[in-house]
C-alpha cells in the first residue's frame, strides 16, 4: 500500500526535511524590517533618472539623458526615440542624410537651414518650421514657411513656432511689424509718446532698508501700463495693480514706480463712470484704495451698519461668517470666487473643523506657527492675490460687502502712516500672503534675495453701540508684512498669525465702573473717619497729630481695597452673565473687552491687592507689637490651708494657685486666635473640583458657548481675564459663604451634582 512507504520517505529524507523546516520556522520567527534608502529627484544623477514606482535612482538606456524634471529618461541629441513597451525608451542615431530630430521627437528630417543645440532645425524669424503634411506624414525634408505680417495675413508665428496666428491688434492694421517711433513690449506696439520708457522696476523693502530691481517688473511694468493705459488691457490693469500690492501700496515722490503709474491712470480716469457705482473703483481698474480724504477711514468703518444681524439663539439665530475672495494670478488674470479659510490667508497648517473656528462670530481666534522658508518657496512660486467680500446672503440676488483693508506696511513719503491715528489711515482693498517673485534680481527662475510674508492677518468685527439687533460695523482687516533676506532657505523660519476678534465700546461700561468706584470710595472714605474717630476716643487723645492721619490713611486703605474688589467682582460677574448665558442676549448687544481694553479692570485688581497689602502688614505689625498680660482672678478652690509666723502670732494662708491653670489658659487664648469658620484645605479643593473637574473654567474661554466640557479636537480659544476672575471669585465666595453659614448645604451641593 502507498501508506506503507510513508515511514521509509520520512526516514529517508528525515535531515533535509528537518533542516527545510528549522529554515522556514527561524525566518517566520526573525521578523525582516522592510527598510529603503531615502531618495529624491535632486539626488540623483545626471544618467540617473528618479522612478516614481520604486522611489529610487535608475539609470538610463544607452543614449540616454535625464529629463529637465528629472522624473524620465530623454534621447541624447541627434537620437530619435523608438516606443519599445510601456516603460522604458530605446534611442536610436539619425542617419547622416536626415541628422536634425523632429520636434516631438519620433523621427529623422533633413533640415533647409541650420541645426540647434539641441539637434533640432531652426527657421529665420516669422517662419515657421512645417515638418509634416497636412496628412501627418513625416517630410523627407523640413521646410520654413514664412507669416503674411502684411495685408490682408497679418500673421505671425504663434509661441511654439508651428503655426501662423493673427497678430495682436496693437499692431499698425497694414502690418504686424512695429515700426519706430512705437515702442514694442509686451507683445503689444505701445505708440509713441503714451507713457514715458524710463520707468522705475525696484521693489522698496523697507524693514532692510534696501530696494531691488525686480526682474519681474523689469519684465513687466512698463508692458502692463502702457497696455492698461492705452488699451485698456483688463488683465494688464490687473497685473499693474498686483506689482502695486507687492510695493506694499506705498506712495512717493517717485511717479515712475508701480504704485505711481497705478495712479496716473487712475486720476486719467475720473472723467469716466465708475464700477459698481463705487467712486473709488474706476472702470477697467482694480480697486485698490478707498481715497486719501481725511477722516475717510472712520466713515467707512463706523458710519453705516452691515445689513445682517448676528444671533446667538432662536429661529433667527446667526454665528456664521462667511467671507469669498476674488482670487487673482500675478499676470492679471481671475482664476476663482473661493472661500476665505484654510490655504488662502490662513498659512498655518490645522483641520478642517478647529479652522473653521475662526468665522463662527463671538469666538476669539487666534493661530499661530512657524513656516520654513524652503517651503514657502516651493509651495508660493508665484504671489496669488485676494479681493475679500463679505457675504450677505439674499438668495438668488446674492450681495457682497467689501473689507476695507488696512496694511501697515503702507508708506506715504516714506512714514508709515497706518501705524498713525485713525484719521490719517489709508484703507486698501488687495493682499497677498507669499510673495516670492518680485524679490528675484537676475531673472524670474532665479533664486529669490528676499521674499515677502505675511506675518499678522487679523480680521476685527466692531458692535454697534446700544444696539439691541446684533448689527456691527463693515469689519476691518489689518495686514502686516515681514521682508525676509533669503540667507539658508533649509534653517530659515517665519512666523506668521491670523487672528479675528471682536470689539465694543466700552466708553458706558468704564464710565459706571468710575462711578461705581467714586460713591463707593466715598462711602469708604465715611466709614474710615469713624474708625479713626473711634480709635481716638479708645486711646484718650484729642489732638490730631501725624499718628491720627497715617492711621486714618491705613484704615481707608484696607476699606478702599475692599471697594475694588467689590467692583472687580461684579464687573467679572456681570460679563459672565451677559455674555456667556444665551438666555442673556438672542441677539447679540455684549462682547467682551479686547485684550488691550482690560488693562484697567487689571488695575483695579493690582490697587485692591496692593492696598489690601498695606492693611495685612500693618495688622501684622499691631498684633506682633503688643503685649499679652493674662491676670487670674479666680480664687483658689482648695481647702487645704498653711500656718504662717508672723509678728509672733500664727496666721492661716491660702495655698497658691497651680501653674498648669495659668498653662490652659494660655492654650485656650492660643485656640481663640487661630481658630477658622472655613476649612482653607476644603475651599481649595471644592473651587479645583468645580473648576476643572465640572469644567467649570471653560466658561472662562473668548467665545459666548456656555460649554462646559469640549473635545480636544475642537479650537480652544484664550481665556478673558475679567471671566477668569469674575467665575474664580465667585466660586470661593459661595464656597466661602456656605461653610460659614450652612456647611451641611456644601455636602448635598456636590451629592446633586455628582448625580
Amino acid at each position: 500500500m502507498a501508506t506503507g512507504t510513508l515511514p521509509s520517505v520520512v526516514s529517508r529524507y528525515k535531515v533535509p526535511i528537518i533542516t527545510l523546516f528549522l529554515s522556514v520556522y527561524i525566518d517566520i520567527f526573525d521578523c525582516q524590517q522592510f527598510v529603503i534608502t531615502f531618495k529624491s529627484p535632486s539626488d540623483c544623477s545626471g544618467d540617473t533618472f528618479f522612478d516614481i514606482s520604486s522611489l529610487s535612482c535608475v539609470s538610463c538606456g544607452s543614449n540616454q539623458l535625464r529629463s529637465t524634471t528629472g522624473l524620465s529618461c530623454i534621447c541624447k541629441t541627434g537620437y530619435q526615440t523608438l516606443i519599445t513597451d510601456k516603460t522604458s525608451i530605446t534611442c536610436q542615431q539619425c542617419p547622416t542624410d536626415k541628422p536634425a530630430v523632429i520636434t516631438d521627437g519620433f523621427g529623422c528630417v533633413r533640415c533647409p537651414g541650420s541645426l540647434s543645440d539641441e539637434g533640432k532645425c531652426q527657421c529665420p524669424p516669422g517662419n515657421i518650421l512645417v515638418e509634416r503634411d497636412t496628412n501627418g506624414n513625416l517630410l523627407d525634408e523640413a521646410r520654413c514657411e514664412i507669416c503674411n505680417g502684411n495685408t490682408p495675413g497679418l500673421t505671425v508665428p504663434n509661441y511654439s513656432g508651428d503655426k501662423c496666428e493673427r497678430c495682436q491688434d496693437s499692431f499698425i492694421n497694414s502690418s504686424c511689424v512695429c515700426n519706430p517711433p512705437n515702442v514694442l513690449a509686451g507683445g503689444l506696439c505701445i505708440p509713441s509718446g503714451s507713457l514715458s520708457t524710463n520707468v522705475n522696476p525696484s521693489v522698496n523693502y523697507a524693514q532692510l532698508k534696501f530696494s531691488v530691481q525686480s526682474a519681474w517688473f523689469v519684465k513687466n511694468l512698463y508692458s502692463s501700463s502702457a497696455a492698461c493705459l492705452v488699451f485698456s488691457n483688463l488683465t494688464a490693469c490687473q497685473a499693474l495693480g498686483n506689482m502695486c500690492v507687492m510695493n506694499m501700496h506705498s506712495f512717493s515722490s517717485v511717479s515712475t514706480d508701480a504704485c505711481g503709474l497705478f495712479n496716473t491712470i487712475f486720476r486719467s480716469r475720473a472723467a469716466l463712470s465708475s464700477t459698481q457705482d463705487i467712486s473709488y473703483w474706476r472702470v477697467n481698474l482694480p480697486w485698490l484704495y478707498y481715497g486719501d480724504e481725511p477722516g475717510l477711514a472712520g466713515r467707512v468703518l463706523q458710519t453705516d451698519p452691515v445689513p445682517i444681524k448676528f444671533s446667538f439663539r432662536g429661529r433667527n439665530k446667526n454665528t456664521d461668517i462667511r467671507l469669498l475672495a476674488a482670487v487673482y494670478n500675478v499676470r492679471g488674470e481671475f482664476l476663482r470666487w473661493e472661500q476665505v479659510g484654510a490655504g488662502n490667508l490662513q498659512l498655518c497648517p490645522g483641520t478642517t473643523s478647529r479652522q473653521s473656528a475662526a468665522f463662527s462670530f463671538g469666538t476669539a481666534y487666534q493661530e499661530s506657527c512657524d513656516l520654513s522658508v524652503a517651503h514657502l518657496l516651493d509651495a508660493h512660486p508665484e504671489p496669488l492675490f485676494y479681493d475679500v467680500f463679505l457675504d450677505l446672503g439674499g438668495g438668488e440676488n446674492r450681495k457682497l460687502l467689501p473689507l476695507p483693508t488696512l496694511v501697515y506696511n503702507q508708506q506715504y513719503n516714506g512714514r508709515l502712516i497706518n501705524e498713525e491715528s485713525m484719521k490719517n489711515w489709508y484703507l486698501s482693498r488687495r493682499v497677498f500672503v507669499v510673495d516670492t517673485l518680485s524679490g528675484r534680481e537676475k531673472s524670474t527662475s532665479s533664486l529669490p534675495k528676499v521674499i515677502r510674508v505675511v506675518s499678522s492677518v487679523k480680521i476685527r468685527f466692531q458692535l454697534v453701540p446700544r444696539t439691541q439687533d446684533g448689527q456691527v460695523f463693515p469689519p476691518l482687516m489689518t495686514v502686516t508684512y515681514r521682508d525676509v533676506p533669503i540667507t539658508d532657505i533649509n534653517t530659515q523660519t517665519v512666523t506668521t498669525t491670523f487672528a479675528v476678534e471682536y470689539e465694543m465700546d466700552q466708553n458706558e461700561a468704564r464710565i459706571k465702573t468710575d462711578t461705581a468706584i467714586g460713591v463707593m470710595a466715598g462711602v469708604a472714605l465715611i466709614y474710615s473717619l469713624l474708625k479713626t474717630v473711634s480709635w481716638k476716643r479708645r486711646i484718650a487723645s484729642p489732638l490730631i497729630d501725624a499718628e491720627t492721619l497715617l492711621k486714618f490713611l491705613i484704615f481707608y486703605a484696607g476699606d478702599l481695597a475692599n471697594v475694588f474688589f467689590a467692583v472687580t467682582v461684579g464687573t467679572g460677574l456681570y460679563w459672565l452673565i451677559f455674555y456667556k448665558t444665551l438666555k442673556a442676549q438672542q441677539f447679540v448687544s455684549v462682547l467682551l473687552p479686547l485684550p488691550a481694553q482690560e488693562e484697567q479692570f487689571v488695575t483695579y485688581v493690582g490697587c485692591a491687592f496692593a492696598l489690601k497689602a498695606v492693611q495685612f502688614l500693618h495688622k501684622l505689625f499691631m498684633q506682633v507689637s503688643i503685649d499679652v498680660f493674662f491676670i487670674d482672678w479666680e480664687r483658689p478652690r482648695c481647702k487645704a490651708n498653711r500656718t504662717v509666723q508672723a509678728a509672733g502670732e500664727p496666721k492661716r494662708d491660702p495655698s497658691p494657685v497651680s501653674i498648669w491653670r495659668t498653662y490652659f489658659v494660655a492654650n485656650e487664648w492660643n485656640e481663640i486666635q487661630t481658630i477658622r469658620k472655613i476649612s482653607p484645605t476644603f475651599q481649595i479643593m471644592a473651587v479645583l473640583f468645580f473648576l476643572e473637574v465640572l469644567g467649570f473654567s471653560n466658561l472662562a474661554l473668548r467665545d459666548p458657548w456656555p460649554i462646559l466640557q469640549r473635545s480636544s479636537q475642537e479650537y480652544t480659544p484664550s481665556y478673558s481675564i475679567i471671566l477668569r476672575y469674575g467665575l474664580s471669585s465667585t466660586l470661593w465666595l459661595c464656597i466661602g459663604f456656605l461653610q460659614v453659614k450652612r456647611p451641611p448645604v456644601i455636602l448635598l451641593s456636590f451629592l446633586s451634582l455628582a448625580l
